[in-house]
């Protein structure tokens, strides 16, 4: 007969945890709205940086402009940076971003290319550490919301591994926030910068958290960009053109960066959320489980306990 104690016990610990595993999942609910209004906060820069390019493209053909950050060097050795999390319990956020930069690595040791870590989390460094992987630089601690310090203090580390021509090419893997039930792990070409695509004009797409009859739930916003003006013909530069988008090409290369931190960040709480509200559902109903096995268990004993006051009723007659 199952033990009644040992059951009350297990279902009282289940309980405790759920209630932890829900705080959790509130807590980083917080959180992705916290990342939804900064991705929000920064798109003006962002916005006015890109009509300054596309009207500095009008100008200028980038093709014929010798900048250190356009250049498409012999591919000899690539600088991989991979963006994980710090933490834990955020489902497969960490080990999907983790897979695809070993698979990259081999494709590149595959084609006799020479290749190189920056690795931006806890998860991704303990990993490549333990394997003697070769690392240029690491960085940890970040705030759970990225900011444009830390965006630019990695996009420093990267400038200076390309402009000294340590690295050839380099490389981001992060993770892409699809949904708030979906990421994908993505692999995209930091430097050199392409001109082709400096000057995006496409429609923006927004992710917003809300909440409905109780349940959280994302909604994907279209935004259409400012509408690009071109600059006068006869606008006088004080400086070069080409030295006006020497100047704004790194600042280019952090807002891109930082985006993409910001987009790893919402996967990662989203990822968060998922896992623990999953974890919620399935305390649920190992209590549900419990609690009919101590019913049972309880009228067995109940039932047991009768059949010996009626037996030993029948005995004394």
């Amino acid at each position: 007969m199952p033990n009644l104690k040992f059951i009350r016990d297990r279902i009282a610990t289940v309980k405790n945890t759920k209630k932890i595993t829900e705080a959790m999942r509130l807590v980083a609910a917080a959180k992705v709205r916290r990342a939804q209004e900064q991705v929000l906060a920064t798109r003006p820069f962002a916005d006015r940086l890109a009509q300054v390019l596309y009207g500095l493209q009008a100008r200028l053909r980038f093709e014929e402009v010798d900048l250190p950050l356009l250049q498409d060097r012999e591919l000899r050795k690539v600088c991989l940076l991979v963006v994980t999390g710090d933490r834990g319990l955020c489902g497969a956020y960490n080990s999907s971003v983790i897979k695809r930069a070993e698979e990259r690595s081999k494709e590149l040791k595959a084609k006799g290319i020479a290749y190189s870590f920056v690795l931006v989390g806890r998860k991704a460094t303990q990993y490549f550490q333990r394997r003697d992987q070769p690392i240029e630089a690491i960085y940890g601690g970040l705030e759970q919301i990225p900011t444009a310090a830390e965006a630019a203090q990695i996009a420093d580390e990267l400038l200076s591994l390309f402009l000294s021509e340590t690295v050839d090419h380099v490389e981001l893997i992060y993770t892409r926030f699809v949904s708030l039930v979906s990421s994908q792990p993505v692999v995209q070409t930091l430097l050199p910068l392409d001109p082709a695509g400096l000057a995006v004009t496409e429609e923006d797409e927004v992710f917003r958290l809300t909440t409905r009859s109780g349940q959280l739930q994302v909604e994907r916003d279209q935004r259409q960009r400012e509408s690009h003006q071109d600059m006068p013909t006869d606008m006088i530069f004080e400086q070069n053109p080409a030295q006006i988008l020497d100047a704004l090409l790194p600042l280019y290369l952090n807002n891109q960066l930082l985006r993409a931190l910001q987009e790893s960040a919402a996967s990662e709480l989203a990822a968060r959320m998922t896992a623990m509200n999953n974890a919620s559902e399935n305390a649920s109903d190992l209590i549900s489980a419990l609690t009919l096995s101590y019913n049972k268990a309880r009228q067995a004993a109940i039932t047991q306990e009768l059949l010996e006051v009626v037996g030993g009723a029948e005995a004394l007659k």
